[in-house]
């Protein structure tokens, strides 16, 4: 099979679990505290990343960077899985997948606009026009279609929403200049992490579930949204001649998600989310196809 073909086989899985994250998010917090979430799924990411590294054979590289690097994972894993996490499934327990999924979609107008004061980046013209309109969009489903009204239906769900792309932007923007290979950082940074979420949930809810359905939700995320589909990405990445190609993929992820909301979650999809997540995909494409390769300034 022609790496072209496999890079794209491989993203399109990337993109198909992606897809189907919002709907285990949802239905996981209906029988558990979203930190109790994030502790299960947390400790089964581990074994799935753990897994991947022994099967890539990268467990030296781990080893030779756990000494040097452990002040970079405990810095980017409180980030990423905890911080960030937490924030985002509070957002979803409060607000339909069908909102808190397109909101959350909003990060890389984030990292744009915080790209200016950490890495020194200029704005353009395209980060702003994109940035409008996708914001445009956040306004339509945080209003649910009633855009004059100033009537948010859940202002904190929203607030928590929008918060998670800060925590990942800054978990990027910290990641960018990290020189461990990729699945090596994850796994060190989740590894880091994996213990202050555990504490975490047993000082708050407590690791015991009333009922255990929710693991199954539990063991999802960790294997596919924390694991198999960041695996799947990253080979597509290094198989490809063509990056940008393979990148755009992924604006299939959010719309694929409402159909899985709709049939897993049982929401009925809004006028207003498809209104608003077709703006705030349109501002993606117009930021990321038409913008110029950032220079930092100075």
């Amino acid at each position: 099979m022609a790496d072209e073909t496999r890079a794209t086989l491989l993203a399109l899985g990337a993109v198909l679990l992606w897809s189907t994250v919002a709907s285990a998010f949802k239905l996981s917090l209906e029988y558990m505290a979203p930190i109790q979430l994030l502790a299960w799924a947390t400790l089964v990411s581990l074994v799935t990343l753990g897994v991947l590294m022994v099967a890539s054979g990268q467990l030296p590289d781990l080893l030779q960077s756990a000494r040097a690097d452990w002040g970079r994972s405990v810095l980017l894993g409180v980030c990423n899985p905890f911080l960030y996490y937490v924030v985002l499934f509070e957002a979803y327990d409060r607000l339909p997948a069908q909102e808190a999924q397109p909101l959350n979609y909003t990060w890389a107008f984030t990292l744009a606009l915080l790209s200016i004061p950490l890495l020194r980046q200029r704005l353009q013209r395209w980060d702003v026009i994109g940035g409008l309109i996708a914001y445009a969009g956040v306004w339509v489903i945080a209003t649910r279609g009633d855009v004059f009204g100033m009537d948010f239906a859940n202002p904190v769900g929203v607030m928590l929403a929008l918060g998670s792309t800060v925590l990942w932007a800054l978990y990027w923007i910290g990641s960018a200049r990290d020189r461990r290979p990729p699945l090596v950082a994850l796994f060190s940074n989740f590894a880091v992490a994996a213990p202050v979420v555990v504490v975490a949930c047993w000082l708050t809810t407590g690791m015991a579930l009333d009922q255990w359905q929710g693991l199954w939700g539990a063991a999802y995320v960790g294997v596919f949204e924390m694991g198999l589909a960041f695996a799947l990405w990253l080979g597509a990445m290094r198989l490809t001649r063509s990056v940008a190609r393979i990148g755009n993929l992924i604006f299939l992820s959010p719309f694929l998600s409402l159909v899985f909301i709709r049939i897993l979650v049982g929401e009925a999809i809004m006028l207003s989310t498809l209104a608003g997540l077709t703006l705030i995909v349109t501002g993606l494409v117009l930021q990321q196809t038409l913008r110029r390769p950032s220079v930092a300034a100075g």
